[in-house]
């Protein structure tokens, strides 16, 4: 089982990784989040993917840009999932090289409850 510590972060006490995970890389806080920018990624049909994928597909762990199978540039790649950090959708942890993703549900729910929901049962015409 993993073991995670309770801190205070902007004000609300959340789960944090035990210490031998690197810390998340720059985010905005629960009480940061903006509906704007979520949407504003979201609306990105590639941060769209990234995010469904991340929800149901994914482990319960961290997944690397190469997860993926993403037949784009690494630098595009690393574009969008930095603005899915930037609106706070993911969190990231930089493991050496390589920078590990996952959907920050808790925090969204909290701040937007249902968002996720309608994320994850979107369905293209």
């Amino acid at each position: 089982m993993l073991d995670t510590s309770k801190t205070v972060r902007g004000g609300n006490v959340v789960s944090e990784p035990p210490g031998n995970l690197p810390e998340p890389l720059p985010e905005p806080s629960i009480d940061e989040l903006q509906l704007e920018a979520l949407m504003g990624a979201l609306a990105d049909p590639l941060r769209l993917t990234i995010v469904r994928k991340l929800m149901l597909e994914s482990e319960d762990y961290d997944h690397s840009c190469g997860w993926f199978g993403f037949d784009r540039p690494k630098s595009s790649l690393t574009h969008h999932f930095k603005a899915l950090r930037e609106a706070g959708l993911i969190r990231q942890r930089q493991y050496g090289l390589e920078r590990r993703s996952r959907v920050r549900t808790e925090d969204i729910n909290q701040r937007f409850p249902g968002l996720l929901d309608l994320v994850a049962h979107w369905q293209q015409d």
